[in-house]
């Protein structure tokens, strides 16, 4: 689906260009040797990031760039919909100011529970209209629970936040444990091609310029992956699907300003402070010589995994046994 990009297109070249600035950070580098998951992203930075973009030009640039989260929370809310179950409440893990949140409607639920990492995103539309009831809770997605208690929840979403988080296959065992039994989780998550077209033009520029290459693209999440991991954390009756938002923008410059509005700049730990003036320059050609439309105007597509999965229950519907059924599928073809 092919989105009109709506924002006021600021032209500046960058000599450093803010969709992938570094941010200071009090964390520390991770250490050789120490015990838990290996830490990709740093969290206190895409933090800040999210503060900065929630907050830059009153909030009002963070809003103009809404477009793929509302475009992905729309295409959940249909899945949502389409469960024929009703829930007292829906806790939004990652909300943000509430992209899915304030598509919910009282036949569904009655409240909302929005949890965010970033307390000025989780707060960025304090006016906004909900049908159903709303509680703001500033918590970082990766402990979920030191948030909610385990077996407490009858669902939980999450629209677009987990690939900032360092350990998926934890975050999942979290999100399984804090539901009750027979719970609904239902997630989208950025999928490995993502920004291929982006990725692709900045590594051959900088082999061009530069003599090498270094990340300015977070890694994702391979789509092969998802039902293994959903299965590894222990959730029953599967359903993942993949989908794309494709977005036209005038140039690779807009993109990258979009991308830093959004809180989306890049957070791998060990990145490189800034990209050379010519090594952008280098790269803006060769996006349009590559991937350009023909109005002259640049692709980008967000590749979007949707996972539907349900904590187990002895009530839940079982598969039959292999061997027991009683219809020939060569009949059937």
């Amino acid at each position: 689906m092919s989105l009109a990009r709506v924002a006021h297109f600021n032209t500046r070249r960058l000599t450093q260009c803010r969709g992938f600035a570094a941010v200071s950070s009090s964390n520390p580098p991770p250490r050789a040797g120490t015990v838990g998951p290996y830490q990709v992203f740093d969290r206190n930075v895409k933090r800040m990031q999210k503060d900065r973009a929630a907050t830059r030009d009153g909030g009002v640039r963070s809003t103009t760039v809404d477009y793929v989260r509302d475009e992905v929370a729309d295409r959940m809310i249909e899945r949502f919909l389409d469960i024929k179950r009703t829930f007292s409440s829906v806790l939004d893990l990652g909300s943000g100011p509430g992209h899915f949140s304030k598509l919910l409607e009282l036949n569904k639920t009655r409240k909302a529970v929005m949890i965010d990492s970033s307390e000025k995103t989780l707060n960025r539309d304090p006016d906004s209209e909900f049908e159903v009831e709303v509680e703001r809770i500033h918590g970082d997605e990766e402990n979920l629970l030191q948030i909610v208690e385990a077996n407490s929840q009858e669902a939980i979403v999450s629209c677009l936040s987990l690939h900032w988080v360092n350990d998926l296959p934890g975050i999942l065992v979290q999100i399984k444990e804090a539901l009750k039994p027979d719970g609904l989780f239902l997630g989208a998550m950025f999928g490995g091609d993502t920004l291929f077209e982006l990725r692709t033009s900045l590594q051959l520029a900088e082999v061009e310029r530069e003599g090498g290459i270094s990340p300015h693209v977070s890694p994702m999440t391979d789509t092969r992956d998802i039902s293994n991991l959903l299965g590894r954390a222990g959730f029953t009756l599967l359903t993942v699907d993949i989908d794309e938002v494709k977005v036209a923008y005038p140039g690779m410059w807009e993109l990258l300003e979009d991308l830093s509005d959004m809180g989306e700049a890049n957070a791998v730990i060990g990145r490189r402070n800034f990209i050379h003036k010519d090594t952008l320059a280098a790269a803006s050609a060769i996006y349009k010589e590559m991937h350009g439309n023909e109005d002259g105007s640049i692709p980008a597509t967000f590749q979007v995994i949707y996972m539907i999965g349900w904590k187990p229950a002895p009530n839940q519907p079982k598969p039959l046994d292999r061997g027991t059924g009683k219809v020939n599928l060569k009949e059937i073809l």
